[in-house]
């Protein structure tokens, strides 16, 4: 088949969860022999310019192609995907695969010329904190394009397929994201670059955004009795404003690590050496950091919302979504206890199956693609 994606920033970029999964998706169909291409938004890197790259035509087996984008926020998504549905027209697609509410906006311009579309909704993004006002207005909007004119539409989580059904009763596809093979490292360039030592640290790796409740994980870990730090890694998305309030939260305190972005080295290194691995999300589509930190065996502490459990089950430790108080004292008991700590590492090691295989990931999402009915839902429920 010949295959278009369009919503991510770039391919290959670890810009958003979106990025990881785009880059998943079509290496492995371009390695099956299907022609992929990723229509790339142009401007800057959303960490800064020094994580810029040059722009690149072919990545492992895939075009790529740059389009149009007026680099702004709350303008780069409607822009971008504007200007890749028109550029897809010609390119005579077998399916053009839409990622995200905001891209699904233009959904609309492949159908009406008969092009088959598929949508991913990574999550609600129109309830997400950073968005107000006309922004919150246009996701909606793109949810509903989805709903109206994508031949399918695959959800992340279940708790997103009851949304679709009950708000439109729409029939959705749950197809998870993947885990990939981690490279476990041991502490070096994280040691080098700010003295972090194996399991004398706990971590949140991911977008630096107000739904993934990082206000009160620093309330949270400045009231605990530990000699370990916290390390917020992790780019800011379009909320400058937003990560300046986190670091006035954290005050001087030398406990408090904010890395900035990271990827490669530095990223393998901190998920491989981390103490436990916390995400306080009050909203997710499905979390991609949360995966990672798993497929590197870490225990994990999380909110109790449905779609982090989704991932971890009975193999991680839960508190109540935006309480502080309670996050605050299930982050001192695994400080205390270390035996518990190790437990949790082997429950999510048994965690792992083929829920989250990219192969198994890929041929569903083909299967879609080509429009064969054999895709079970039922058995992709259990």
């Amino acid at each position: 088949m010949k295959i278009a994606m369009i919503g991510q920033k770039r391919v290959p970029s670890r810009e958003g969860g979106i990025e990881v999964v785009v880059e998943e998706l079509s290496v492995r169909m371009a390695e099956l022999g299907h022609k992929v291409v990723c229509y790339n938004r142009r401007g800057h890197h959303v960490a800064g310019r020094e994580f810029d790259r040059a722009s690149l035509k072919e990545y492992k087996g895939v075009t790529i192609r740059n389009v149009f984008t007026i680099d702004k926020k709350g303008l780069a998504a409607i822009t971008s995907s504007f200007t890749a549905s028109l550029a897809a027209l010609s390119g005579r697609f077998d399916v053009i695969h839409f990622h995200a509410e905001g891209p699904c906006a233009m959904l609309w311009i492949p159908h009406i010329f008969g092009i088959r579309t598929v949508a991913t909704i990574h999550g609600l993004d129109h309830k997400r904190a950073k968005w107000s006002g006309f922004a919150t207005k246009y996701l909606l909007f793109g949810e509903k394009m989805a709903v109206r004119y994508a031949d399918e539409i695959i959800v992340l989580s279940k708790n997103v397929k009851d949304y679709f059904q009950s708000e439109y009763g729409r029939k959705t596809h749950y197809i998870p994201n993947g885990i990939g093979q981690p490279s476990i490292r041991p502490c070096e360039e994280i040691e080098k670059k700010w003295g972090l030592e194996k399991n004398e640290y706990i971590l949140f790796l991911g977008r630096i955004v107000p739904e993934k409740g990082l206000e009160y994980l620093i309330k949270a870990f400045k009231e605990l009795e530990t000699t370990k730090k916290l390390v917020i890694a992790g780019g800011a998305s379009d909320t400058s404003d937003f990560m300046g309030r986190l670091r006035q939260e954290a005050g001087k305190n030398p406990q408090i690590l904010f890395t900035g972005f990271v990827q490669g080295t530095l990223l393998e290194e901190l998920y491989s050496n981390a103490y436990v691995y916390v995400l306080p999300s009050d909203l997710e589509g499905m979390p991609m950091g949360l995966l990672e930190a798993v497929s590197y065996y870490n225990c994990c502490l999380t909110s109790d919302i449905k779609e982090c459990m989704e991932v971890t089950g009975d193999a991680a430790f839960y508190f109540k979504k935006g309480d502080y108080k309670d996050l605050r004292d299930k982050l001192q008991l695994l400080c205390e206890r270390v035996d518990l700590v190790k437990e949790y590492k082997m429950k999510v090691k048994k965690r792992l199956g083929t829920d989250f295989d990219w192969d198994i990931i890929v041929e569903k999402t083909l299967k879609l693609y080509s429009g064969e009915e054999s895709l079970d839902e039922d058995s992709n429920d259990k």
